[in-house]
């Protein structure tokens, strides 16, 4: 009759260490999402600017590329969970693309492309996850000689 008893009583012991971990294990999960949805946010948004800075590096990298560069930016940024955001001109958020020519380091003519761009709406995590961001980034590439 004890062992029944005992049995009894630590049977429970799983359940209710189920439930003190499930709101710890469920946050753990939630923030292991945000921070893919944000990494690919930053990753797609570097390759969309030096994509651009390739394309108008190869077309002397004057200013009036600002509407191609635009174009290759969202291509780029096609597969973004917000991209059906993104209005059909870059120059204002949720997207903007920046195209510039200057000289770089070593008196050369260079491009540089400056993307910006929101992410999805994360689940804010306080001190260190805002709700929603903006990610800029820029690349230079130097013009291509003729």
């Amino acid at each position: 009759m004890a062992d029944t008893y005992k049995t009894r009583r630590t049977a429970g012991h799983a359940v209710v260490e189920l439930s003190l971990m499930m709101p710890w294990i469920f946050f753990l999960f939630v923030g292991a999402l945000d921070f893919g949805f944000y990494s690919y946010a930053l990753i797609a948004t570097q390759n969309a600017a030096r994509v651009a800075a390739l394309y108008t590096a190869q077309c002397a990298g004057t200013a009036t590329d600002q509407a191609t560069a635009c174009q290759q930016v969202r291509q780029e940024l096609a597969w973004m969970p917000n991209s059906s955001s993104f209005s059909s001109g870059c120059e204002s958020a949720p997207l903007a693309v920046t195209v510039s020519a200057l000289t770089d380091a070593e008196g050369q003519p260079a491009s540089q492309v400056r993307v910006s761009s929101q992410t999805v709406q994360l689940i804010p995590i306080p001190g260190l996850v805002p709700g929603q961001t903006t990610i800029t980034r820029t690349a230079q590439l130097r013009v291509f000689g003729d």
